[in-house]
């Protein structure tokens, strides 16, 4: 069942792992629900056998995207984030940038300044242990149909890490100086937690 799931997110019949994991269960008349990592991991492996050398290209052009982004917006403490850091993105992944200011128009005209085109900018807003959190997202249309989404948070918001609902890890990210070393030395690298003990 966890193969089905991954199958039915990389087709893009479902869009979230428990509209996936739920059809599967469905689909094979199991009640056997496996965990979002299982999936995360399936997932994985269905993308490389599916794209192969292509998606290793595919993963050194976005995070080379990345570098260029991130230095342009490099006075907002940028932090690369989502499947991009992880090494596990994928064709239609995009890249996920955090950045934290207090006034989103200062990200806007920054990218526009650097020849960025935004595509759409939406306010988000989450609840994390009795707090509301606010941030606003801009899609920045990059090349060859590929898409950035820069969260912009609140300057004290910077230490709050959040804990990934996949993989269960502190979604630590990528600093600008972190990943110009790893584009130095290992840039194919995962960020991707051991598999859990069962």
């Amino acid at each position: 069942m966890t193969r089905e799931a991954a199958r039915l997110l990389y087709s893009g019949v479902c869009e979230e792992y428990k509209q996936a994991k739920e059809a599967a269960s469905a689909d094979l008349g199991l009640n056997a629900i496996p965990s979002n990592f299982d999936v995360a991991i399936e997932l994985d492996l269905i993308a490389d056998e599916a794209e192969g050398e292509v998606r290793r290209e595919l993963l050194l052009k976005m995070r080379r995207e990345a570098l260029v982004l991130m230095a342009v917006l490099s006075e907002f403490d940028p932090r690369l984030i989502g499947s991009v850091w992880r090494g596990t993105a994928r064709r239609g992944s995009d890249l996920d940038i955090i950045v934290y200011c207090s006034d989103s128009n200062l990200v806007k005209s920054k990218l526009s300044s650097a020849g960025y085109s935004l595509k759409s900018i939406t306010d988000s807003i989450t609840q994390e242990h009795s707090r509301l959190r606010s941030s606003k997202h801009i899609r920045v249309e990059l090349n060859d149909d590929v898409e950035a989404e820069i969260v912009v948070r609140p300057p004290e918001d910077r230490e709050i890490m959040e804990r990934c609902d996949i993989y269960g890890d502190l979604k630590k990210g990528l600093k600008l100086k972190n990943l110009e070393k790893l584009m130095k030395t290992d840039p194919l690298r995962k960020f991707v937690p051991a598999r859990k003990q069962r």
